[in-house]
């Protein structure tokens, strides 16, 4: 418990574990801008902030991005139960359950399969502003999914694909007010149309290197366009079953409760954490002109693959504006996607700048109004209002 306690306190306490001009950042976080910039500060942090880094998590700051790829080493992660250290020469994936050959893969083996590249952008599903740091975009490499379940042959029967990873901890499991401890890996599933689709990724390698220890090493799972959750880590069997699965991790912990009128009366759902739901956020303001009379505003989507039809941006209360999305980012679909707003004339004092996001399915990113009838915390993606003051 006391890991996956500091894990939860580190995530709902991330609004508070970023700053640029404090203690606590690694010399990596601070790229120069361009000459003629500077970085206006955020108001909507406390003064004095240190950005929490352990070698188990790493969250980034995302004010300080300049390239479309996360830097290996600096990819943000987060974990239940540590890096558990595997032998590569040993490594084997098993395969097991409702299949016609059970498969104990190594990672040659996996090699040895033709691979593709997928360039995916995610975040965790606690994730949420003002910091949003627990989020990156890579290019990673591996050998679909299907391609392994294919070879070893899936039973018509099989409908659940549980993918364990190596990790694994003690829990308490709550069942009608008792709690059970219990020994458990971190695991999630994939419903059959899921599985066997040309999207789920085990991938090898993050930006042309093997993965490191912090994202997986030596495999891990990716679906496309989903949260970092289920896209498990260190990934060491995949158990093929007819029943669905109900694991800590799936079943419990990462859940959303969530209000929806029926037929004029208020219903609770609980859902599974799966699918990114659109989101934008701004990253940073800079001054572009040392008489204040432009600046640049950037910002980030993040959502799961349908395309973006646009992205605007307000002032205070202001009309909503168009952005510019980045052409460098709109190529690819499961990437996360940069904007661009240039604010001029900004006149002196306080002011708020939001960003909305909308897909080409007329979704508009809502605001924290609309989601006060979800009461968990995960799958924020609410319009967020920065602060800041100019002159």
């Amino acid at each position: 418990m006391t890991r996956e306690t500091s894990r939860r306190d580190m995530i709902k306490g991330s609004v508070a574990l970023a700053g640029l001009g404090v203690l606590g950042f690694p010399d990596w976080a601070f790229p120069a801008l361009a000459q003629e910039e500077t970085l206006v500060p955020f108001t909507d942090l406390p003064e004095t902030l240190v950005l929490e880094r352990t070698p188990e998590n790493r969250i980034i700051d995302l004010r300080t991005i300049r390239d479309v790829i996360t830097p290996a080493d600096q990819f943000f992660t987060t974990q239940h139960f540590g890096h558990p250290e595997i032998d590569l020469a040993t490594y084997r994936l098993q395969v097991s359950g409702l299949v016609d050959r059970p498969l104990s893969l190594s990672l040659a083996d996996l090699r040895a399969i033709p691979s593709r590249e997928l360039v995916f952008g995610f975040e965790c599903s606690g994730n949420r502003g003002p910091v949003n740091g627990l989020s990156s975009n890579g290019r990673w490499r591996g050998v679909p999914l299907r391609a392994v379940l294919e070879r070893a042959g899936v039973q018509p029967e099989a409908r659940e694909f549980v993918l364990f990873g190596a990790d694994h901890g003690e829990v308490e499991v709550e069942f009608r007010g008792r709690a059970y401890p219990v020994d458990q890996h971190y695991g999630r599933s994939l419903q059959r149309d899921q599985a066997l689709s040309d999207a789920p990724l085990l991938a090898y390698s993050l930006n042309g290197e093997p993965l490191s220890t912090h994202q997986g090493r030596p495999l891990r799972l990716l679906v496309p366009g989903w949260y970092g959750a289920p896209n498990v880590k260190w990934l060491s069997e995949i158990h093929v079953q007819e029943d669905q699965y109900l694991g800590n991790y799936q079943a419990r912990w990462y859940r959303t409760l969530r209000g929806e009128v029926v037929n004029g009366e208020m219903k609770w759902k609980e859902t599974a954490i799966t699918k990114m739901r659109l989101k934008s956020f701004i990253a940073r303001v800079t001054r572009v002109t040392p008489d204040d009379s432009r600046h640049n505003v950037f910002g980030v989507v993040l959502h799961d693959g349908t395309p973006i039809r646009s992205v605007e941006v307000r002032v205070d209360d202001g009309p909503w504006e168009p952005a510019t999305l980045d052409p460098a980012t709109t190529s690819e679909r499961y990437g996360w996607k940069f904007f661009d707003y240039t604010w001029n004339n900004a006149t002196p004092g306080e002011h708020t700048v939001t960003s909305r996001a909308t897909d080409v399915n007329g979704n508009v990113q809502p605001t924290a109004e609309d989601l006060e009838v979800k009461l968990t915390f995960l799958e924020h993606n609410a319009q967020h209002p920065r602060t800041l003051t100019i002159g």
